[in-house]
């Protein structure tokens, strides 16, 4: 078994506890463990149940180190009959059993009603397939011993454990086919699709970093003054037991009152709450025989998913229609009926703009309230935006349909670049214009009640040292040096290319340098194609490998030198197995020279970093003061994600913290982004588990993980805006809980420090805001509103003319013919193929390391330039319906102009304003 498998079953584990029961299995691992781990494991199993049993089975697994173990494992699912499982451990995908959480959820809901109605020996031959042969057994064991009513609570506790992804509609059918009454109860969604456009792309298409928020539960311990975990809230308990603060009446005061709100309010005070007790004073305040209808907005998947079960555990028992729809791909999801046909709608909202700009929605007067969540996102070309684009064409248009009520929720309405309070307040009023919104609502009279509840972390900044000396840094610098001379011999100009001027090997500053030089370098164009060629993919190498330099070069600042050469290594490995060409085998020859040298300095104790000591001092401290204490690293970087995981994994002292890491889902060039079900199987287990103390996280944890025991942030060499110091600072929610910058930059501190000021500076802009007239404020924002259509007015006026004129695509490393833009063909309006049979012979295609299905793509391999010299990276290939074939994504060519002959490199698709031409099979089969 590889680390990585390693790793990923230890990520993935709280899914095998919950489906595994290692009992079933343990006959197949004879080879693998001893007649004592397996009496312990089956003892676990009958003193605590099978999850906790599957517990122990993981640790004693995990434990071995000889070969073939992981291959046993996988053969032991496959012949028990974990089929589900199997396939999501061999493909490290968990979707299909993430898909299933909802009827699991259902299902526990329903269990007192499964076990009074439901007689397993009618329905269970038609559900042989979905449970584990031996627990069908087991359960008609039960029936005949115990009675029918033991059995069906047999049966419920292994469809609960089921693995199988047909096993809710198999279900249904079988309740069906018996009339069986519970078949009322059992809903299976069939048409519902929470398959995002962009998800293909993201994942191994796209570049650019996707910010993914999770939240925890519905905020249940800041909700009421009866506080309880979300497994303990039954329906009768939400209604009896949420009752309000007084602070979070105040909140809601002037949004009851019919006012568009602002709702400014610190991270855990349970916003949530709030946005309910709107509205159900709003739906329950309609003259007899009026209905209104709510949408609820939420700008993520996981929240979506969150607030959805929120909003239905808590008016479905009052008698209100609760659905939801997210994904931006939803053509089986028939949006306009849901809407229709339910009180209360929660959606992502590009699902709406899409909807508004096809006309399926005729405008927003189908709503009577529209909550936004996270609303400080309403800006430029922002979803949020563009609806209440709508919003205020039709405020100001003169119609005389009636506009929803407009209510925002944020823990920071952020004050943009103001450098003072004059500016702050224009932005913030802006903001207000933007949501049409009259009143910013926020906590003054029971400030002292918030204070009780919400704990503002003490925020510490402390100056660490940085190496005196750094071997490791002079040895990559002069690297660095030869690299830039001979991408200066190839082309002179090279300086020329960047204004940035200054740059320090090493630092952000460089990275911008470079990718200014390499985007310039794509498009360098000669009247020679073939010299033009050469010179491209040169420069393209070159500047590659420098980028990879200089990240290893912040690497080995922040963490341990070793982890910097890891990373290089890693990237020449990657290099070796591609093109390979003379300039790669060159530099490549270069890096080798040095490696036994860098290997020398990284592994020199006295080489440590005193930053790492630092913090490690620093996590001892808290440790050794609150064993208890529950951790969230922030820092920059992926690569620093998996450093100071290592880091802290190989320390003895403090391996005991068993770190979790949080990524984001997009695609760097080193690594895939890690995908939502890994993403809430971590956060899970670090909410959930004790042994799990520490998470280190890149920014994708900013915004929206509520954690109450979270008792310390550590901001590792990470600092952003004021609404990111607030959204980090407030993932601390626990009494006595720190926030510490650690650094050595004191520009960061002093940024921090401007973040603090800022904050200052914003709540006081509120102050001024809310003490102002209120016909005098709504004046203003009528001006704010009347300028801004008036330039989107004039911008949409002036729509770029639509290019008709066929254009080549190249590769964007060697400059090789692709494809003209005349055989593009778009698909899904977010995807693109390339018809006819000369794209074939264009490129090759290779197994993708991550074959696995999003929505109705099954992605089954990534596509290559096909010159043995470049191998550029263009795409995958996809299994579409009943098709195969290349999805290219354009960031990987250059585009140029055939009568001009000038070239560009768009970075996206919808900046390429070409004719895009919808994709007929019938081209295909022609």
């Amino acid at each position: 078994m590889t680390a990585e498998e390693r790793r990923n079953l230890q990520a993935f584990s709280d899914y095998v506890k919950k489906i595994l029961d290692p009992t079933y299995i343990l006959s197949y691992m004879n080879p693998w463990l001893g007649e004592d781990e397996m009496q312990y494991i089956q003892a676990e199993k009958n003193n605590k149940g099978p999850m906790e049993a599957a517990s122990l089975f993981l640790k004693y697994l995990l434990q071995h180190q000889e070969e073939g173990w992981f291959r046993g494992f996988l053969d032991a699912l496959s012949n028990a009959g974990y089929s589900g499982l199997y396939e999501a451990i061999a493909n490290w995908n968990f979707q299909k059993i993430e898909k299933l959480e909802e009827y699991r959820a259902l299902l526990k809901r329903l269990q007192p009603a499964f076990k009074d109605r439901i007689n397993p020996t009618c329905i269970l031959p038609e559900m042989s397939d979905c449970i584990i042969s031996q627990e069908y057994e087991e359960i008609m064991q039960i029936c005949f011993n115990k009675g029918m009513m033991a059995g069906a609570e047999k049966m419920a506790e292994c469809l609960l454990r089921s693995d199988k992804e047909n096993w809710p509609k198999t279900l249904k059918l079988a309740l069906e086919n018996e009339n069986n009454s519970f078949s009322e109860l059992w809903m299976v969604e069939e048409d519902a699709k929470d398959v995002e456009a962009e998800d293909l792309e993201e994942d191994d298409m796209g570049t650019s970093s996707v910010h993914i928020v999770y939240q925890e539960g519905p905020q249940w311990e800041n909700l009421s003054q009866n506080s309880c975990t979300p497994a303990e809230v039954s329906r009768t308990k939400l209604c009896s037991q949420l009752k309000p603060r007084n602070y979070q009446l105040e909140l809601a005061l002037p949004a009851m009152k019919g006012k568009n709100t602002i709702i400014c309010a610190p991270t855990g005070c349970g916003k949530t709450f709030v946005s309910l007790l709107i509205c159900e004073h709003h739906l329950k305040t309609f003259p007899q025989g009026q209905k209104g209808k709510v949408v609820f907005f939420a700008n993520h998947v996981p929240v979506y998913e969150q607030q959805k079960s929120v909003f239905s555990e808590y008016f479905e028992r009052l008698g209100y229609s609760v659905a939801g729809i997210a994904g931006a791909t939803v053509e089986n999801v028939p949006v306009k009926h849901i809407v229709e046909n339910n009180d209360i709608i929660v959606l992502t909202p590009q699902i709406l703009v899409n909807n508004l700009k096809d006309g399926t929605i005729p405008s927003l007067s189908v709503f009577t309230l529209m909550i936004f969540d996270e609303c400080h996102n309403t800006c430029k070309q922002h979803p949020y935006n563009k609806i209440m684009f709508y919003y205020l064409d039709q405020k100001l248009g003169g119609s005389s349909d009636p506009l929803p009520q407009v209510i925002g929720m944020t823990a920071s309405v952020g004050v943009g670049d103001a450098k003072n309070t004059d500016e702050a307040v224009e932005y913030i009023c802006k903001l207000c214009a933007s949501l049409d919104a009259s009143v910013i609502a926020t906590v003054k009279e029971n400030l002292e009640e918030l204070q009780e509840i919400v704990y503002t972390p003490q925020k510490i900044s402390r100056r660490v040292e940085s190496r005196t000396t750094n071997g490791f840094k002079c040895i990559i610098s002069q690297l660095m040096r030869e690299t830039e001379s001979l991408a200066k011999g190839v082309f002179e100009e090279l300086e020329n290319l960047s204004q940035i001027q200054n740059r320090e090997f090493g630092t952000q500053k460089y990275e911008q340098w470079i990718v200014e030089v390499h985007k310039a370098c794509r498009t360098f164009q000669l009247p020679d194609k073939d010299e033009e060629s050469r010179i491209c993919k040169a420069l393209y190498l070159y500047t590659s490998h420098l980028r990879k330099y200089n990240d290893a070069l912040i690497i080995s600042e922040h963490a341990q030198m070793k982890d910097a050469l890891d990373y290089l290594n890693n990237f020449f490995n990657d290099v070796r197995a591609a093109g390979f060409d003379e300039t790669e085998q060159d530099l490549t020859r270069r890096f080798e020279g040095k490696v036994q040298e860098l290997e020398k300095v990284s592994m020199d104790p006295s080489n440590e970093n005193p930053k790492l000591k630092d913090l490690y001092l620093i996590l001892q401290e808290e440790y050794h003061v609150n064993p208890e204490t529950k951790t969230i690293l922030f820092v920059k970087t992926r690569a620093l994600v998996d450093a100071i995981k290592k880091w802290i994994e190989e320390n003895s002292k403090l391996s005991f913290l068993k770190p979790g890491i949080l990524t984001g889902r997009g695609k760097t060039s080193q690594t895939t982004g890690m995908t939502l079900p890994a993403q809430k199987c971590v956060l899970d287990a670090f909410r959930s588990n004790g042994d799990h103390n520490i998470l280190i996280a890149t920014s994708v944890a900013d915004e929206g993980i509520d954690i109450a025991q979270c008792n310390l942030v550590i901001l590792y060499e990470y600092v952003g805006n004021v609404i990111k110091m607030i959204q980090t600072r407030g993932r601390g929610r626990a009494k006595g809980s720190k926030c510490l910058l650690l650094t050595s930059n004191a520009d960061v501190i002093e940024k921090e420090n401007i973040n603090m000021y800022k904050e200052k500076m914003m709540n006081e802009s509120i102050l001024r805001l809310q003490t102002c007239d209120e016909a005098k404020f709504k004046q203003k924002l009528l001006c704010i509103q009347i300028g801004e259509k008036f330039i989107r007015d004039s911008q949409q006026n002036f729509k770029p003319k639509l290019d008709k004129q066929n254009k080549k695509l190249l590769c964007g490393k060697c400059k090789a013919l692709a494809c003209y833009t005349s055989d593009i063909r778009m698909l899904k309006d977010s995807h693109y193929t390339v018809v006819g049979e000369t794209f074939k012979k264009c490129f090759v295609t290779r197994p993708h390391p991550r074959p696995k299905s999003c929505g109705d793509f099954d992605k089954i391999g990534k596509i290559f330039c096909a010159r043995q010299d470049c191998s550029h990276d263009w795409g995958i290939r996809a299994k579409v319906n009943a098709f195969e074939i290349p999805l290219i994504k354009i960031q990987s060519f250059v585009v140029e102009d055939t009568v001009t002959g000038k070239q560009m490199c768009p970075s996206k698709w919808k900046d390429f304003n070409f004719e895009k031409i919808p994709f007929n099979p019938e081209e295909l089969s022609e």
